[in-house]
């Protein structure tokens, strides 16, 4: 098991229904370690962060991608795709977090870069053990391979 992180987990919430950005956000202060978001609302936002932080070597890293699959402009499965096909694109571990339990929505995330595939819980309480199962394995048991330079 890894030691757990002295610096704050920077996530990377890619979400449009502002009910679940606060749930996800409530959900995190539960967990053990400290959590900073930075939130877009669409697919584009989420891509012109990713590429504006990999140019930025003043940005802090980001530890995580938490994406929604239905958003406005680009979904997530295209920004799956852009980040699966653009060689100089570097990003952390993708979770998909969405409310679609479809077998072909799983399937497809995973044939993209997705590293897991979580569903929205439909309970509030449900939420915060969402964050705290997120946080016991991404950061307290998985080894990430180091951030690229």
């Amino acid at each position: 098991m890894t030691d757990q992180p002295s610096e704050p987990i920077r996530i990377l919430l890619v979400e449009d229904n502002p009910g679940d950005v606060r749930l996800v956000k409530e959900a995190f202060r539960e967990v053990d370690v400290e959590t900073r978001f930075h939130t877009v609302h669409d697919g584009d936002a989420a891509l012109e962060f990713l590429y504006t932080r990999q140019q930025n070597e003043d940005t802090p890293e980001l530890d995580l991608v938490l994406l929604d699959l239905n958003l406005p402009r680009k979904s997530g499965f295209d920004v799956l795709e852009t980040v699966e096909s653009d060689s100089d694109l570097t990003a952390p571990p993708i979770l998909v977090l969405t409310s679609s339990e479809a077998t072909e929505d799983v399937a497809r995330s995973y044939e993209l870069c997705a590293n897991a595939y979580l569903t929205k819980p439909t309970d509030p309480d449900e939420f915060t053990e969402l964050g705290r199962a997120v946080e016991a394995f991404w950061f307290a048991e998985a080894t990430l391979p180091p951030a690229a330079a």
